[in-house]
């Protein structure tokens, strides 16, 4: 069975697992719930039919359904002060006559459904002092700042050990070693990456908060340039009547599902946002498939796209790699995964951005045929016999550069064109992401990054990083990365905006 969505609610919060793999063991499940509540691993009680889940259990025979809600247990302390509903008035044993019972003059609250201060009022909890030593998130944060500063200091590779010990601080698993070999086992780039990613996305939020102002604002870093949001749609086609129901959820990566007929990035994208879930119909009172359908409502700065490649085994209890080739495009146009709302908003600078850039590149092109047909020229003078000769020969019309046949004779400016280009393009940004700093406001993005591999613009190509090995590789050598074979395979795609400049 693929993975699937499900929710965990915790301490009156509820979180999305968007990809719950039922097959896989029951500790890796345990691992999501301590990456999304803080909880350790080995605390963590999830309740399920008959008693709790045990480490050992097969869950594929606990019946999970996509989209269910799965509940992990509260403290005790917690579990002893929940109250019961009043029964109804069906279950009320009949007496004497007398007054009608009366409903209760305010809803009634459950514990799981109230917010950290309605739990200090009904329960009265002892007010507690916050830890003020550096949390693992804030650890692995500052640990990764000092790493890229350690790193521009030498020209020699740099061992990452105190980043390393952060890192497994902060997410266990990352110190799990191997049964055979007593060595750390293998684990997976994109855990990596959204480990990496979470703390810093917690460690400065909760450090910046403390000050506020400027603090506050640039403690979202994480939120505003590299998470977006999705809009999910749930609508029955077995109850035409009822209405759809539409939510909103962040998220760090987009997922590109690799299937047996997935050949491109955009296809896998696609396929991921349409699936069907089964859940409970309030109209038909009884399970219905839904149809879901996920659209992007917010592009952030930098998109990342996980290539899942692997998939959990349950014969053989392993995760196996998918080899399949699949091809990632170096510039994304990212306007077929939007919402129908943000299309509208982002369109204009969309459409206008592309023909600008068309019409950069054969400026460009111009400028290269230009130098070119002078420096030929600039060596024909020298073999002439007479000035005149070659002076006459640099002036036959078609031989004329062709930027010069453009404008008047003369290749317009290009610091000039692009300041007009780009005060175009900003009269055309939509108001709302104008006020959204960190959003996307075209929905074109250019390849950035494969893994730990960072682009060189103005070379067209790219540092390869193998361990303490840096080279520069061609962008052939980036397109070997779309896998089908034994090679190696991009796992993760870090897209940026781009520039309207």
């Amino acid at each position: 069975m693929p993975p699937f969505p499900i929710k965990v609610k915790h301490a009156g919060k509820t979180y999305d697992v968007s990809d719950f793999d039922p097959s896989a063991p029951a500790t890796v499940f345990k691992s999501q719930i301590h990456q999304l509540t803080g909880v350790d691993p080995a605390k963590v009680k999830v309740v399920v039919k008959g008693g709790m889940l045990k480490d050992d259990a097969d869950m594929n025979k606990l019946g999970f359904k996509a989209g269910q809600t799965i509940m992990v247990s509260p403290p005790l302390c917690a579990l002893s002060l929940r109250r019961s509903p009043p029964p109804s008035l069906a279950q009320q044993v009949i007496g004497p006559a007398g007054p009608i019972p009366q409903a209760p003059p305010k809803p009634i609250v459950f514990m799981e459904d109230m917010s950290d201060a309605e739990l200090a009022q009904a329960a009265q909890y002892p007010v507690g002092l916050q830890n003020l030593a550096p949390q693992p998130d804030v650890q692995l944060t500052r640990s990764l700042r000092d790493l890229y500063q350690d790193m521009g200091r030498t020209t020699e590779g740099f061992p990452p050990f105190a980043f390393l010990n952060m890192l497994r601080q902060f997410a266990p698993q990352f110190a799990e070693r191997s049964r055979q070999t007593g060595q750390y086992a293998q684990q997976d780039a994109q855990e990596a990456w959204g480990a990496i990613v979470q703390a810093a996305k917690s460690s400065l939020s909760s450090s910046s908060a403390v000050g506020g102002g400027e603090a506050a604002e640039s403690g979202r870093f994480v939120e505003r340039y590299l998470m977006g949001e999705l809009e999910k749609t749930l609508k029955s086609a077995e109850a035409p009547d009822e209405p759809a129901t539409t939510t909103r959820e962040p998220f760090l990566e987009l997922k590109c599902n690799i299937g047996g007929s997935t050949n491109y990035m955009l296809q896998g994208l696609s396929e991921a946002m349409e699936q069907d879930i089964e859940k409970t119909s309030p109209t038909l009172g009884r399970e219905a498939v839904y149809r879901e359908t996920t659209r992007v409502a917010r592009l952030p700065s930098y998109l990342t796209v996980n290539m899942v490649r692997f998939y959990w085994r349950r014969d053989i209890s392993k995760k196996t790699k998918i080899m399949r080739k699949v091809k990632f495009p170096f510039d994304l146009d990212a306007i077929d995964l939007v919402s129908d709302e943000l299309k509208k908003k982002i369109l204009p600078v969309n459409e206008r951005l592309k023909d600008i850039e068309k019409e950069r590149r054969e400026r460009a092109k111009a400028r290269r045929k230009s130098k070119k047909q002078q420096a030929e020229a600039a060596a024909a003078s020298s073999t002439s016999s007479t000035p005149a000769s070659a002076a006459a020969e640099r002036q036959t019309p078609t031989d004329d550069p062709p930027e010069r046949m453009l404008v008047d004779g003369e290749l317009p400016d290009e610091h000039a064109a692009r300041q007009t280009e780009l005060a175009t393009l900003l009269s055309l940004v939509h108001p709302d992401l104008e006020a959204d700093p960190g959003a996307n406001a075209s929905g074109l993005y250019e390849l950035v990054g494969v893994d730990d591999e960072d682009v060189d613009p103005d070379q067209q190509q790219w540092y390869k990083f193998d361990d303490d090995k840096v080279s520069l590789v061609s962008r052939d050598k980036i397109l070997a990365l779309e896998g089908g074979g034994e090679d190696h395979c991009a796992y993760i795609l870090l897209y940026k905006s781009k520039s309207l400049a």
